[in-house]
């Protein structure tokens, strides 16, 4: 299964920040390994900077190293922090992860709303949204192979004519998703949104030509879930995300259950209310040990996954595990 592929569902693989960085790594490797030996269609890393707990700064770096550590299956770097880097770097760092790993690279990008981010890299935080719509459409001609520009005569930017890498922008509201149909590329949506917020996005997508994946993330968790450390998590995210977003925030971002047959059929109705077509799960969050991340990751794999892709039939959505 090519990456967001429609009926695709992925894992979000976080640092174990509480761990020296050698052993991060290790730790990040043997998931995405475990992920797609258990189910999972592809990983995600994403990216904050200055040692974050449960970031990393370098999300394109990690989803190299675990395309490397898995026998197969797809990785994306999503959401990277756009604005943060030249349009072409970025680019061609992807275009030659993807001609290395052929079929099984995406990114998805962001435009970034912690100032810290900023402020480590020296970038200035104003005008984002104007600065955050032209990278995105000159990326997604880049990757799409369309409108190559300047990267004309790059080997692996020549290959997106052929084998373009699938992108996606992060949609909190509206004019996020229109500006992503604009572009040509497909949603990742907000993770702490209600479903029917993310119909409203996802609806809002479609009418304006979006033609791309429409990817719902859920955290999930089977048995007991750590929810001081989720309810820790968030208060972190309310330190950053605007009004506009935190109005539309809900519990439901989270399933649980004792059982996998409930577990399944609530997030087989997140997908349905939310108008998705692609599914990215969460297990992570500062204060979980490794040991639970992988069994929950071995646990959902085993046990919800294949409920799940009974619940929600869709083109795609049985697993295509290299």
């Amino acid at each position: 299964m090519t990456p967001f592929a429609p009926g695709s569902i992925s894992v979000r693989l976080y640092p174990h920040t509480e761990l020296p960085a050698s052993r991060i790594v290790d730790e990040l490797l043997a998931q995405g390994a475990v992920a797609h030996d258990h189910g999972f269609d592809g990983v995600m890393t994403s990216e904050h900077h200055g040692g974050l707990a449960g970031y990393a700064p370098n999300p394109l770096q990690l989803a190299g190293w675990l395309l490397e550590a898995m026998s197969g299956g797809w990785a994306a770097a999503c959401p990277l922090l756009l604005t943060l880097r030249p349009v072409a770097l970025v680019a061609e760092e992807v275009a030659w992860l993807a001609a290395r790993f052929p079929e099984r690279v995406g990114v998805g990008v962001a435009a970034g709303a912690l100032a810290g981010d900023f402020e480590i890299m020296g970038v200035a935080q104003e005008d984002l949204a104007a600065r955050f719509t032209s990278a995105l459409d000159e990326l997604a001609g880049i990757l799409g192979g369309s409108r190559p520009g300047r990267l004309v005569e790059d080997p692996a930017v020549v290959r997106c004519r052929l084998h373009p890498v699938p992108v996606v922008s992060a949609a909190i509201g509206l004019t996020a998703a229109r500006r992503a149909a604009g572009c040509g590329v497909g949603v990742v949506l907000d993770s702490l949104a209600t479903t029917q917020r993310c119909r409203q996005v996802t609806d809002a997508y479609r009418q304006a030509g979006g033609a791309g994946p429409c990817i719902l993330i859920r955290r999930a968790w089977l048995g007991d879930p750590p929810l001081d450390d989720l309810d820790r998590q968030v208060d972190v995210y309310r330190t950053y995300a605007s009004p506009a977003a935190r109005s539309h925030w809900s519990s439901d971002q989270l399933v649980t259950g004792s059982d996998a047959g409930p577990v399944a059929d609530q997030l087989a109705d997140a997908v349905r209310q939310a108008g998705a077509d692609a599914l990215n799960l969460r297990v992570h969050v500062p204060g979980v040990a490794p040991a639970a991340a992988r069994e929950q990751i071995v646990r959902l794999g085993e046990e919800v996954l294949p409920r799940l892709r009974q619940r929600w039939p869709s083109p795609g959505a049985t697993s295509c595990r290299a």
